[in-house]
C-alpha cells in the first residue's frame, strides 16, 4: 500500500513501524500541494520549511518512544481562523492579510503534542460565514470531484485538502454546520462534537456561542483519533468543560443491535433532493437491518432554525468583529481623515460583502427597538429547539437525516442568492444551537458521481454512540473511493 492510500491511522502505524518515516510522508503531500493545488486552491498558506522541520523533530520523538498517540508523524492542515504562532492567520480575509499571532490555539497545541506535522493554513469563507468557501479574499476553493462546484464550507479548503490527499486529516471549525457540509459535498468524514469538548481558544470568534472545532478525515477510525486528541479542559477558555470519556476510539465497535434511531420527517419534505432522500434512507435500512431500531418521528421547530440561527450568529459576529478596526493589527486604509474615517475606510476595503451582511444584521437586530423583537425572541427560540432535543433523545440513541438538501452547487450559483444559501443549512444549524455532536459521512453518490452525505446527530456527550453508529455504517457500506473516481464502488 502506498502512502497515498493509507488513512492518517495506517500512516501513523507505518512510521512507527519504521516501514516510512515521517519527513517522507511530509514531503509527498508538499510534492501533492505543489502538483495540483493551483486548481483545487486548498490552502492560503504553505510552510514547507516549517512542515519539513516539524517531521524531523516528531521522527526522532517517535523513535525515542516519546510520541507514540495514533496519529503521530502525520501531515495535517488547520483552517485559517485557528492562531499558530509565527505563522500567516487571516481568517482569509483582506482586514487580516498580515496578522502572525504570538500564540498558537489549544487545539493545535494538542496536535502538536501527539505528534502533528502542520502543512498549513487551509482556505476557508471569510471569517467562516459562508456555506461555499467563495467569500475567501484568497480565491474560491474548488471541489475534488468536480472543479465546477464548490467544496462547501466555511471549512471547504479543509474538505478539499483532505479529499484532493492534500493532507490526510484537518483541523476545521463548524458555527452552523461548516464542517459537516464540506465533508458531505467533498466525500469526507466530518465531526462537530458537543460544545465545550474541544478548546476556543486561539479560534478565531465568529458566533462565540456556536462555534466549536472538530476534525475532518479520511474515515471514521482518523476521526476518533482526531478527536481524542483535540479534546481537552482548558482554562483559558470559560466554555471548556472538563470530561472523563474522551477515549474515542474506545467506541470504534461494529455493532448498532439495540440501537435506537430517531428520523425526523420534517428533513425529508420539501426542497430536498431525490437521490440525496434515497441514499441517506437507504443507509438507515441497512443500518435497521443489522439490528438497530428505527423510526420516523416529529422533531418540531424545524422552519425556525435558520431565522434562529442567523439572528443569534450575525449579533455575535458584529460584536466580535467590532476589533477589527485598524488600530492595533491587521489592515489599515491607506489615505484617511480622521480616526472616524479611518474606521470607515479601514473595515470597508478590509471586509468583503457577506462579513459586512452579517454585521449589518447583526448590529440591526441588537439595536435599540429590535433587541426584543429579534434578538431575544431567537435566544427564546432557541432553547425551545434544545428541548425538542431533548425530548427525541428521551427515546433515541441517535437521530439520522442528511447533512444537505443537495449535493454540491455549482461555482457562483449560491453566492448569486444569499438566502438559497443559507437555507441549505437548514439540517445542520439546530445542531449548533442546541450544542450538540454530530458527525457527517459518505453514504453514496448521485448520478453525477458527487458524494452524498449522511448525518448522525447525538444528545450532549454522546460523541461515543455517533462513532459507534458511524463505524458500523462504513462497515456495512465499505471503503469510499477517492476524488479521483466518479462513481462510488
Amino acid at each position: 500500500m502506498s502512502i497515498m492510500d493509507m488513512t492518517a491511522v495506517e500512516l501513523s502505524a507505518a512510521i512507527k513501524s519504521g516501514a516510512t518515516t515521517a519527513v517522507e510522508a511530509a514531503q509527498i503531500m508538499l510534492d501533492q500541494i505543489e502538483k495540483q493545488d493551483a486548481v483545487y486552491n486548498c490552502y492560503v498558506t504553505v510552510d514547507r520549511e516549517g512542515a519539513l522541520k516539524q517531521a524531523e523533530e516528531v521522527q526522532a520523538r517517535i523513535e525515542s518512544g516519546e510520541c507514540s498517540g495514533p496519529l503521530a508523524g502525520v501531515p495535517a492542515a488547520i483552517k485559517d481562523n485557528m492562531c499558530i504562532e509565527g505563522m500567516l492567520t487571516t481568517c482569509s480575509s483582506k482586514i487580516l492579510s498580515n496578522f502572525v499571532p504570538a500564540y498558537t490555539a489549544e487545539a493545535v497545541l494538542n496536535l502538536k503534542k501527539a505528534g502533528a506535522v502542520i502543512l498549513g493554513k487551509a482556505n476557508m469563507d471569510e471569517f467562516a460565514m459562508g456555506s461555499t468557501t467563495e467569500t475567501s479574499a484568497y480565491g474560491v476553493t474548488r471541489n475534488p470531484w468536480d472543479t465546477d462546484r464548490v467544496p462547501g464550507g466555511s471549512s471547504g479548503g479543509c474538505a478539499a485538502a483532505v479529499a484532493a490527499d492534500e493532507c490526510f486529516y484537518a483541523l476545521g471549525s463548524d458555527t452552523g454546520g461548516s464542517i459537516r457540509q464540506p465533508a458531505s459535498y467533498c466525500g469526507t468524514v466530518g465531526m462537530k462534537p458537543t460544545y465545550g469538548t474541544v478548546s476556543r481558544y486561539g479560534l478565531i470568534a465568529y458566533g462565540s456561542s456556536l462555534d466549536q472545532i472538530g476534525p475532518l478525515t479520511k474515515d471514521v477510525t482518523d476521526c476518533a483519533a482526531g478527536l481524542q486528541t483535540i479534546a481537552s479542559h482548558d482554562v483559558k477558555d470559560s466554555t471548556s468543560i472538563e470530561r472523563g470519556d474522551t477515549d474515542f476510539m474506545s467506541a470504534l465497535i461494529d455493532d448498532v443491535r439495540g440501537m435506537r434511531i430517531g428520523i425526523p420527517r420534517d428533513y425529508f419534505g420539501e426542497g430536498l433532493d431525490e437521490e440525496v432522500k434515497e441514499a441517506v434512507l437507504r443507509a438507515a435500512k441497512e443500518l435497521e437491518q443489522r439490528g438497530a431500531a428505527v423510526e420516523e418521528f416529529d422533531l418540531s421547530l424545524t422552519e425556525y432554525a435558520i431565522p434562529t440561527y442567523y439572528t443569534i450568529a450575525a449579533a455575535e459576529a458584529s460584536s466580535n468583529l467590532e476589533r477589527f478596526d485598524g488600530i492595533k493589527y491587521g489592515y489599515r486604509a491607506g489615505d484617511y481623515s480622521g480616526l472616524h474615517n479611518m474606521y470607515k475606510k479601514t473595515r470597508s476595503e478590509g471586509f468583503g460583502e457577506e462579513v459586512k451582511r452579517r454585521i449589518m444584521l447583526g448590529s440591526f437586530v441588537l439595536s435599540s427597538g429590535y433587541y426584543d423583537a429579534y434578538y431575544l425572541k431567537a435566544l427564546r427560540v432557541k432553547a425551545l429547539i434544545k428541548k425538542a432535543f431533548d425530548d427525541a433523545f428521551s427515546k433515541y440513541d441517535v437521530i439520522l437525516g442528511p447533512v444537505a438538501p443537495t449535493t454540491a452547487p455549482r461555482l457562483g450559483s449560491s453566492l448569486a442568492d444569499p438566502i438559497k444559501m443559507y437555507l441549505g443549512d437548514i439540517y445542520t444549524i439546530a445542531v449548533n444551537l442546541a450544542g450538540l455532536p454530530a458527525i457527517s459521512l459518505p453514504c453514496g453518490a448521485d448520478r453525477n458521481g458527487l458524494p452524498i452525505g449522511l448525518q448522525l446527530i447525538g444528545d450532549c456527550f454522546q460523541e461515543k454512540k455517533l462513532i459507534q453508529t458511524a463505524y458500523t455504517y462504513e462497515k456495512i457500506r465499505g471503503a469510499f473511493p477517492s476524488a479521483g473516481k466518479k462513481e462510488v464502488e
